[in-house]
């Protein structure tokens, strides 16, 4: 899918790509997944049907593309010394206006993912993998320090624990997520849980 889509999208601008990807979130936002047609988006953005296809082969990749654009990009060059350092580092890259926004998008998308295959197999192949491998990274680099032993439990679950304390947040509490609900949550279950000492 990846390298078809680099092809397909290598005829428009980075700034009218931008421009298209803002107006699929703010549809997505309003509408939901399900509603949201390409025609809407054609028509939001003065495009033609035939143009999307073209570039992005149908919605579920034009979707996650678009969702995929708001990362602030690579977390894998984050390398303060610690894990803890690393960690604040990732959570500090968005602010929490910004992570509200994000976790209404993921609200906007959680139900349409488990009923959507194309959508699902988009998903994973464009936002979650590469950003999962990017996370192994900084905690390869955490356990090559020493700081984590390598047989640790925990370290299976990591991005389950924190993607969970992201995406119930507003369930449980009531509450979009913030960086400093975030950065005491790892201070007091990531980090506990790989036996790393706050200090």
């Amino acid at each position: 899918m990846s390298e078809a889509a680099t092809v397909r999208r290598s005829r428009i601008t980075p700034e009218r790509e931008a421009e298209l990807y803002r107006a699929v979130l703010d549809l997505l936002r309003e509408v939901g997944y399900d509603a949201l047609t390409m025609d809407a988006v054609a028509a939001r953005t003065r495009s033609s049907k035939a143009t999307l296809y073209r570039q992005w082969g149908g919605k579920a990749e034009l979707v996650v593309r678009a969702m995929r654009s708001q990362t602030p990009g690579s977390i894998a060059g984050i390398d303060t010394g610690s894990l803890r350092g690393d960690l604040r580092a990732i959570v500090g890259r968005e602010d929490d206006c910004v992570m509200a926004q994000n976790a209404a998008l993921m609200r906007a998308m959680a139900m349409a993912v488990h009923t959507n295959d194309d959508l699902r197999q988009a998903f994973k192949e464009l936002l979650v993998e590469p950003e999962v491998e990017e996370f192994r990274l900084i905690v390869r680099r955490a356990v090559d320090r020493g700081e984590v032993r390598s047989d640790n439990p925990a370290l299976d679950y990591m991005v389950h624990m924190l993607v969970g304390a992201f995406a119930t947040r507003t369930l449980i509490d009531d509450l979009p997520p913030t960086r400093e609900f975030l950065t005491s949550y790892i201070d007091a279950v990531v980090l506990p849980a790989l036996g790393v000492p706050i200090p």
